[in-house]
């Protein structure tokens, strides 16, 4: 028998939350109330002891606030992944109230995928790479919007040099235009420019600090990381941020699928067809393993002196899988390139082996801080 006699799902927007139950007697809505902790707490009191109650919301732009303050509680709650909710195809009405029932029904025939909702110091953590992944993207945009002002205006370099080195920096601050209106657009572009690289150099000195003030399992696995080939501090923080805790995944296939680097499959009876990668999942993962696996595309399958130094203080077990995956990896390339395969798909097959062996290293490191391993 179960133990939730009630099933309660919230369509949660900034100001307001719609409210309904599936229970003994039914699926029926408990109205609208004001988005705040005490107003769902008073209404939730009215259903019944906390331990019968089980509540799910989707996972959107409100966070994780709501699930932690009532699992504080000792509410059972869930956030649920939006696009895992089973849907009729032919019901074409949605409002706040048919979406609670909707949730409260499909919980109680537990036909709900919950998502994982991170610990505060990882969900800080990510934020804060994130907001350098979004700094990053405007950073490129403003040189991209000054190198075409300078070129729709006929300006190149004198000689052949590489876009936006010192020199090349030089060159484009020596830059006037007769007209004031022209030198005054260029004066704004660049001003762009110049403040969206120092806002990138300025987030990177924060997340070094705030590095030194992570838990030591969670350094332990970012400087273990990074005795892989293409993963370099700023990856290795990045994937932390993403996946937190990885001994949450008791097999590395789950850590592809959960990158969305497994391929689609839609196979019936004795016909199997797979195809492209499913592109489901962490985005911010897939793409950073993908940048990462372009590191095995280049040279040969021994490590750099760099990377060599990196693993000067590793234990031997990280480093023994560092160097399997420089072989293997390097291997895979060649071979798959050999066949004819396009480069891309050869990078995105690389990616996914190259998500086993960092699910492996991290692991490894977790279990070496004294973690236990799934079961």
């Amino acid at each position: 028998m179960k133990r939730n006699k009630h099933y309660v799902g919230l369509d949660v927007h900034a100001r307001t939350i719609s409210v309904a139950v599936a229970d003994e007697a039914g699926v029926r809505s408990l109205g609208k109330i004001p988005h705040d902790v005490t107003s769902l707490r008073k209404l939730l009191g009215k259903l019944g002891s906390k331990r019968s109650i089980k509540v799910v919301y989707e996972a959107g732009p409100t966070g994780y606030g709501l699930c932690r303050a009532l699992r504080s509680d000792g509410y059972r709650c869930d956030v649920i992944a939006p696009s895992l909710i089973p849907s009729k195809p032919g019901d074409r009405v949605k409002t706040d109230r048919r979406d609670a029932e909707n949730l409260a029904q499909l919980a109680r025939g537990e036909m709900l995928t919950a998502v994982r909702v991170p610990e505060r110091q990882q969900e800080a953590l990510r934020d804060l790479v994130r907001a350098r992944e979004a700094a990053k993207s405007w950073a490129k945009k403003a040189s991209q919007q000054l190198g075409k002002f300078l070129l729709r205006h006929d300006r190149r370099p004198p000689q052949k040099m590489t876009n936006w080195t010192l020199k090349h920096l030089d060159w484009v601050r020596s830059q006037t235009f007769d007209e004031p209106a022209q030198n005054l657009a260029f004066e704004e572009y660049l001003a762009e420019y110049e403040h969206q690289h120092e806002r990138v150099k300025r987030i990177d000195g924060h997340l070094e600090e705030v590095y030194t003030q992570l838990p030591q399992e969670y350094q332990t696995v970012i400087r273990s990381l990074a005795a892989l080939k293409g993963v370099r501090f700023l990856t290795a923080i990045t994937i932390v941020s993403e996946i937190g805790d990885m001994m949450r995944f008791s097999h590395p296939t789950q850590l592809m699928a959960y990158a969305g680097v497994v391929p689609r499959e839609h196979s019936s009876g004795d016909r199997v067809r797979k195809g492209a990668i499913s592109k489901t999942g962490n985005t911010h993962l897939r793409r950073i393993v993908g940048e990462s696996a372009w590191a095995y595309a280049r040279g040969r399958s021994t490590p750099s002196r760099v990377i060599t130094r990196r693993r000067d203080d590793l234990s031997a077990a990280v480093v023994n899988i560092a160097e399997r995956a420089d072989k293997r990896l390097h291997r895979r390339y060649r071979m798959l390139t050999a066949k004819g395969k396009h480069r891309n798909k050869v990078i995105t097959a690389i990616a996914r082996e190259l998500l086993g062996f960092i699910w492996a290293i991290a692991v490894e490191a977790q279990m070496a801080a004294g973690k236990k391993a799934v079961a």
